[in-house]
C-alpha cells in the first residue's frame, strides 16, 4: 500500500472529530486537499490575480500562463490529441450538461435513441431526460447483472442503428464498478453513435487514456482528485467540438460582436464564456501534478488493496450486506452496505460520533436505489490517504453501531 507519509500533505486529517482521531471515508463525495493544491491556489491569489487573456501587464500574462498551464497539464493527464479538446467547466453535471445541450439538441430527433445505465448518477440521468422529452428520442436503460457489473451481451442487445447517444459512468459512485468502457465505445461506433463517459469516480482513481478508450466526450471534477470545488473538464474530440455551438454567451467566448450577429473564438474558448476559473483550474493542475508523482497505476492498486480488505473483514460483521461485485478487482475503492434493521443515517451518526465520515443517502442515484431495493444506503469511499488503520475503525465502529441499536430494539 502506499506510504502512510502521504497523509501528512493533508492538513485537514489532523484533527479529532468527537474526540476520536478523523477517519475520512467519504472521497466519493469529494477529497481532501494537499498542501500542494492549497499553496498553488494561495500563490495566484497572493502574487498573480488577475484575469485571463486579456491584459498585456505582467499579473495579466503570468496568470494566462497559469491558467493555460493546466489546460495543457489535463491534456497529458488523459492523453487528449490537443488543449483544443480541453473544456474548463463547473465540474462533471456542467460538462454532461453541455453535450446535452449543444450536441444533443443538434443531432439527435424524434424515433433516435439515447442509452445510458441503472448504475448512473442522476447528473448523468436527468440531463437525458430532458434531451429525450424536447427532441422525441426515446431513452433506454441497459439492464445490470446481478453483481451490479454490465455484460457485453446486454450492451450489444440494447444498443441499435437507431441509438445516437451511449453515456455511461466509467465507476459506479454507488457499486464502485468498473465498466469496460472501452469494449461499449466499440459497439456505440459499430451503430454510428457517439459515446459520452462521465468520469467523475475514475479520473482521481484509474489512468485515463482517451485516445485508447477512443471515446467521444469524457467528463470529471476537480474537486474528487485532489483539486479545488467548482473546477471540472468536458474532453470532446475536436472534429464533434468543432460543429457544436456554445450554450454560454458573453465575454471570453467571443471573436466578433456587431450590432445584430457576433462570432465565437475558437477551440477551447468558445465555450468558456465570462471570467473564467481561474484559480480553480491552477489548483486542478496541482492536483495532477500531486497525483501523477504518486502514480496513478500505484493509487489504483492502493485502492484495490484497501477495498479488498475492507470487504473482508465487513464481511464478518452479522446481518451487513455489501452492494456491488464480489470480485475486488472489479470494482474502484468504494464499499456501499446497510445493517440489518438501522438506516444508514443513524449508521453514519454512529460512526461520525467515533471520528468516521462516512456517506449515507441516495447518493444521487434513485434508480440504482430502486434496482437494489432499498431507500438508500451507507457508503465507505477510500483514497490515497487512507490506511489499513481506518479500515479496523470502520469495521470497529459498524460493530459499535450494531450493538448500540441491539441494545435499543
Amino acid at each position: 500500500m502506499l506510504s502512510k507519509e502521504i497523509r501528512r500533505y493533508f492538513p485537514i486529517l489532523n484533527q479529532e472529530i468527537n474526540g476520536h482521531p478523523l477517519v475520512y471515508l467519504d472521497s466519493g463525495a469529494t477529497s481532501q486537499k494537499p498542501v500542494q493544491v492549497i499553496d498553488a491556489i494561495k500563490k495566484y491569489y497572493e502574487f498573480d490575480n488577475s484575469n485571463v487573456h486579456r491584459g498585456v501587464h505582467t499579473l495579466g500574462n503570468r496568470a494566462t500562463e497559469g491558467y493555460e498551464g493546466a489546460r495543457e497539464k489535463v491534456r497529458k493527464f488523459i492523453n487528449a490529441k490537443s488543449t483544443k479538446e480541453i473544456i474548463f467547466t463547473r465540474g462533471t453535471t456542467t460538462s454532461i450538461n453541455t453535450v446535452a445541450r449543444s450536441y444533443g439538441l443538434a443531432n439527435v430527433k424524434e424515433g433516435d435513441e439515447i442509452v445510458i445505465t441503472h448504475m448512473e448518477h442522476h447528473s448523468n440521468i436527468i440531463p437525458w431526460q430532458q434531451l429525450a422529452k424536447e427532441t422525441g428520442a426515446t431513452l433506454k436503460y441497459i439492464d445490470l447483472e446481478e453483481d451490479g457489473t454490465l455484460s457485453l451481451e446486454k450492451v450489444r442487445a440494447t444498443i441499435t442503428d437507431k441509438t445516437k447517444i451511449v453515456s455511461i459512468v466509467y465507476v459506479s459512485n454507488v457499486l464502485g464498478t468498473m465498466n469496460p468502457i472501452k469494449e461499449i465505445t466499440q459497439i456505440a461506433h459499430e451503430h454510428g453513435a457517439i459515446m459520452v463517459v462521465d468520469g467523475a469516480q475514475a479520473a482521481p482513481h484509474l489512468k485515463l487514456d482517451v485516445q485508447n478508450l477512443d471515446c467521444d466526450f469524457l467528463a470529471f471534477s476537480g474537486h474528487k482528485m485532489c483539486g479545488p470545488t467548482g473546477i471540472g473538464v468536458l474532453y470532446g474530440k475536436q472534429a464533434l467540438l468543432e460543429e457544436m455551438e456554445p450554450i454560454e454567451f458573453g465575454g471570453e467566448m467571443i471573436d466578433f460582436v456587431g450590432l445584430y450577429e457576433s462570432t465565437w473564438k475558437e477551440l477551447p474558448w468558445k465555450f468558456e464564456g465570462g471570467t473564467p476559473i481561474i484559480a480553480g483550474a491552477i489548483g486542478l493542475g496541482a492536483a495532477i501534478d500531486f497525483l501523477e508523482e504518486i502514480g496513478l497505476e500505484e493509487i489504483e492498486k492502493h485502492e484495490h488493496e484497501l477495498a479488498a480488505l475492507a470487504m473482508d473483514k465487513m464481511s464478518t460483521i452479522e446481518g451487513l450486506t455489501i452492494y456491488g461485485p464480489k470480485d475486488p478487482s472489479k470494482r474502484a475503492g468504494i464499499v456501499t452496505f446497510n445493517l440489518d434493521d438501522v438506516h444508514p443515517h443513524d449508521v453514519a451518526t454512529v460512526l461520525d460520533m467515533n471520528g468516521i465520515a462516512v456517506r449515507a443517502g441516495h447518493h444521487c442515484a434513485q434508480p440504482l436505489m430502486k434496482w437494489l431495493q432499498c431507500n438508500s444506503t451507507a457508503r465507505a469511499s477510500f483514497y490515497i490517504y487512507n490506511t489499513e488503520e481506518d479500515i479496523d475503525q470502520l469495521v470497529a465502529g459498524l460493530r459499535t453501531a450494531k450493538e448500540y441499536f441491539s441494545d435499543v430494539f
